[in-house]
């Protein structure tokens, strides 16, 4: 007899749905109108887009598919607040989000307590495929939520004035990165992908075997400071250190240093959720490209992991451990801890791998428009792992695939180095 899947109790569920879309609201609450409405480039959304797409996706896959009787907040509002999901229809094209001046903030949080109210009355009904929808869109929000970060921190930045959104944190006078190292990883045949026993997305699935041959990795990320003599030995200027596309990027958009990066009279500044300051040498240099970090790897006589390197050497460690997003504020990188073994494996900053994002063996997307999440975007994208500063903690796990075009950078992406043995 086919044993039925666990319905969660409501109540669980509840403070655990209440507490992830309260974070949201929480991220955005330093933001006027006029800031959650700017898009600063295409790759980029709104907050308040973000605040309401979040929203749809409750209403729609929860609410309308499985609550009968729901009535939709504003039936025309799905056509601004879907996303990619083509099953669903026509939708606002996305480069031109940041034209969406109504519905207001204030309209868009009254429609996310509606919707959150109604979800809430409906949790003792939901069935077990409800449920699935519901942690789906949990984790889908969380996803979000690191967008929201990353997307307030590219429109701030547009700013001459370079507002701090939070103000600084203070912090114990700089210090020196401990020494970049290696951990030996044997060769053999290692397992990864989702095992099973909680969520994951159907990308991380089935989990499949994989030989490695020997290898070793950095005990922790490449810092600032390594970064500069990079810049300082002409990193940006040698063709030899690049792949062709992008030695291209490199001359066609300028790129002399990572994003947000500021040269003055004294050095260099970054800017961040908490203003324009001084690059700190030790903390692990983010907001870099795959061009970027491949031609770093390439200058430091090493390479990028493969993505399933990275995993073999992650499954031990708590994916709950690190630098991550616990409270709306300013969050950054932070320098790697004294120790020995790897360090900073989750948090801080998104390790680009030197994996193409593609399916595993047997790979199937999920049923159903939700399918469109992940497999249809498998192609001409670098993957990335471990999570960072932005990633809202127990969102993460050993088996995590993120992935991003090779150009963009807006992201909390770093780099790992790896060799071969």
């Amino acid at each position: 007899m086919a044993t039925q899947a666990r319905i969660p109790r409501s109540d669980e569920v509840a403070e655990r749905f209440e507490g992830v879309r309260a974070l949201s609201l929480a991220l955005a609450e330093p933001l006027s109108d006029a800031d959650a409405t700017l898009q600063p480039c295409p790759d980029a959304s709104p907050a308040k887009w973000h605040l309401a797409h979040t929203t749809w996706f409750f209403e729609t896959f929860v609410l309308r598919d499985h609550v009968p009787g729901h009535r939709a907040y504003a039936e025309d509002w799905a056509y601004l607040f879907n996303s990619y999901y083509e099953g669903e229809g026509a939708r606002h094209a996305r480069a031109r989000r940041g034209m969406l001046s109504r519905p207001s903030l204030d309209e868009i949080r009254t429609w996310r307590a509606y919707v959150d109210a109604a979800v809430v009355r409906a949790l003792p009904e939901l069935n077990a495929a409800a449920h699935r929808i519901l942690e789906l869109g949990l984790q889908h929000e969380q996803q979000h939520q690191e967008l929201m970060l990353t997307d307030m921190l590219a429109a701030m930045a547009e700013n001459p004035l370079r507002p701090a959104l939070w103000p600084r944190i203070g912090t114990a006078a700089p210090r020196a990165a401990p020494p970049l190292g290696g951990t030996p990883r044997p060769s053999g045949l290692y397992e990864i992908g989702d095992a099973g026993g909680s969520f994951a997305f159907d990308c991380e699935r089935p989990r499949h075997p994989v030989f490695l041959p020997p290898h070793e990795l950095a005990d922790r990320p490449v810092t600032n400071g390594e970064w500069l003599r990079f810049i300082e030995d002409g990193g940006y200027d040698k063709p030899n250190l690049w792949l062709s596309d992008g030695w291209d990027w490199v001359k066609r958009e300028g790129i002399s240093a990572p994003l947000y990066w500021e040269r003055d009279g004294e050095g260099w500044r970054r800017f961040g959720l908490d203003g324009l300051r001084g690059v700190d040498a030790a903390e692990p240099v983010c907001h870099v490209s795959y061009y970027e970090a491949e031609a770093f790897a390439r200058w430091a006589g090493a390479r990028l992991p493969t993505e399933a390197e990275w995993e073999a050497a992650a499954g031990p460690a708590d994916p709950r451990s690190g630098n991550q997003l616990d409270a709306p504020g300013p969050v950054r990188p932070r320098a790697a801890p004294d120790g020995s073994g790897l360090r900073q494996i989750f948090g801080d900053v998104w390790e680009w791998t030197g994996s193409a994002y593609l399916p595993y063996p047997g790979f199937r997307p999920e049923p159903g428009t939700v399918g469109e999440y992940n497999g249809k975007f498998m192609v001409n994208q670098m993957v990335l792992r471990g999570g960072s500063c932005a990633t809202p903690r127990g969102h993460l796990r050993a088996s995590y695939r993120n992935f991003f075009y090779p150009h963009q950078r807006w992201q909390f992406c770093g780099v790992r180095l790896a060799r071969d043995v």
